[in-house]
């Protein structure tokens, strides 16, 4: 069925179509009614007003956010903690997301500041043009900034936002997956669009474009690997489904070479305060366990060293901290674990090669080829290796009995074992299906740092990697310890602002509004 808005794109064609007609009745300019009424020409870009363009910037400012604080809210206290990457670094923090008891005004930054951010930029554009390529990228963004809010809290508002007249974001709710469907035919129509335009300069957008400088070419790869992401999340709800649109994205081509890795540039990036000036945050136990297990040399690119203790000796090592702990001192604990290598200059990362490859290999490995699905595990190890500027990876996944590591508190007296004996080789066999399913997430969850959003949904889908429990759960037993927060409940402002909509929100879910509840496609048992 038709939205509101694609009635109204049908209508605006309807209408340039009867135009042209009558004007080639008068000069014989025949040829200009064949032109397909998505195609755009540089021109057409170039007489984009600044404001179009600067919704634009402001839509890709929040696919991963660039402003500190909501970056530091989703991105580090959300996403990084419940993924393991992230543990907080301040001994007064006792209320946070990590121990699953944050406060009323944390709870509000993934959910509110989200949408009343994103969408006066979407409706900029919607309401402010009638460019096909300008509002590609609107729908495209806006479902890559969505996509992430609907894993996190499952029913959101989303076509009810658009079709709203009074601009309010009080609005009913969509079942995530009814959200989910709603993305796929948006992000259809996108990449169709983009095709058509694909030979349109870079010069066209290129200066409202800093991720990929105006190249249609790379955004199409980019919005086709974002789909490939979003089926392979179906894979346990809706496996057909997610076969299918799959197979299309792939077959349209993805992301497969590290420069066309999605990543913004900005003058500055400002997350970097939040581990270098503020330093709020160190690096979580988890991805440490299995990188000092697996000897990995891509740490020396992405952490610190910190004295680490070894026996009666110590050594510079990488340590990491346990989610959910509460540090005896903020001071020991920002000299005790290791930090993020990142400065005002490093990009954003959206999207790389080596996740969309892994993507590959996970749907060979299910639906396709076990030996291709072996060449793409590889591969991916590969790609990211050459992201990060070391050699060996070959070496690397030759390790036979390389295991994650231990886990030993290199500040307090904490120690639990590692809850994974994952081995890095390929193993051969149908048999080997669910351990070689291990490898693959294993290894995505290492290459796509520090992606916590993305890193915790893919938990949450298949179980893998096997994170610690958190060390403190506050939650009242809302919550289990071992499987970690399933989403986050919905923040105060839904219950006072849009109370009806909320209800019937929390209706749509398997159980009560709590962080414990599984979302719609969190549906596989939980690995022994």
């Amino acid at each position: 069925m038709k939205t509101r808005r694609s009635i109204h794109r049908t209508l605006r064609m309807l209408g340039a179509v009867v135009v042209l007609w009558t004007a080639a009745g008068c000069t014989g300019d025949f040829a200009e009614i064949n032109r397909n009424p998505n195609e755009v020409t540089e021109a057409e870009i170039q007489r984009e007003n600044y404001k179009t363009g600067a919704n634009i910037k402001g839509l890709i400012s929040l696919v991963i956010p660039v402003e500190e604080h909501i970056y530091q809210f989703n991105e580090l206290l959300v996403g990084g903690s419940y993924a393991g990457y992230v543990e907080g670094t301040p001994d007064g923090w006792l209320n946070k997301f990590s121990t699953f008891n944050p406060t009323a005004d944390w709870l509000k930054w993934p959910f509110v500041n989200v949408l009343s951010e994103t969408y006066p930029y979407y409706r900029g554009i919607v309401n402010g043009t009638d460019n096909a390529v300008m509002l590609a990228l609107a729908d495209l963004l806006r479902v890559a900034i969505m996509h992430r809010v609907t894993d996190t809290y499952g029913p959101i508002p989303y076509s009810k936002v658009i079709e709203d007249r009074k601009e309010s974001l009080a609005v009913a709710y969509d079942s995530q997956q009814e959200v989910y469907t709603k993305m796929f035919e948006e992000l259809d129509a996108a990449i169709e669009t983009l095709q058509t335009n694909i030979q349109l300069s870079t010069e066209a957008f290129g200066k409202f474009d800093n991720v990929y400088g105006g190249d249609i070419s790379k955004w199409l790869r980019y919005a086709r690997s974002l789909k490939l992401r979003m089926a392979m999340r179906l894979s346990y709800v809706e496996p057909e489904l997610a076969r299918e649109k799959a197979a299309e994205a792939i077959a349209g081509g993805v992301i497969t070479t590290n420069a066309d890795n999605a990543l913004l540039t900005q003058a500055e990036n400002r997350a970097a305060l939040c581990w270098t000036d503020w330093n709020d945050h160190r690096i979580g136990a988890d991805i440490l366990s299995l990188m000092n297990g697996y000897n990995d040399p891509r740490r020396e690119t992405m952490f610190t060293q910190v004295p680490v203790k070894q026996g009666e000796q110590t050594v510079m090592g990488y340590a990491g901290i346990r989610i959910g702990a509460y540090p005896a001192s903020a001071d020991q604990a920002k000299a005790g674990y290791s930090n993020l290598i990142i400065d005002s200059k490093s990009p954003y990362l959206w999207f790389n090669a080596a996740e969309a490859t892994f993507l590959r290999a996970e749907y060979e490995l299910r639906w396709g080829s076990e030996s291709e699905a072996a060449r793409l595990y590889a591969e991916g190890v590969a790609l990211s290796f050459e992201e990060h500027g070391v050699d060996g990876a070959e070496a690397y996944l030759a390790q036979a009995t390389a295991v994650p590591e231990n886990y030993v508190d290199n500040v307090g007296s904490d120690h639990i074992a590692a809850r994974s004996k994952i081995t890095l080789p390929w193993a051969t066999g149908s048999q080997h299906a669910e351990e070689n399913l291990e490898r693959i997430i294993t290894q995505k969850y290492i290459a796509i740092f520090p992606l916590g959003t993305e890193a915790w949904a893919e938990y949450r889908r298949t179980g893998y990697p096997r994170l610690f429990p958190t060390v403190n759960n506050q939650s009242g037993g809302t919550v289990s310890s071992e499987h970690g927060a399933r989403r986050l409940n919905y923040p105060t402002e839904e219950y006072t602002e849009n109370p009806a909509h909320v209800a019937a929100a929390v209706e749509m879910l398997a159980g009560p509004d709590t962080p414990g509840t599984r979302i719609w496609w969190d549906v596989k048992p939980y690995n022994d």
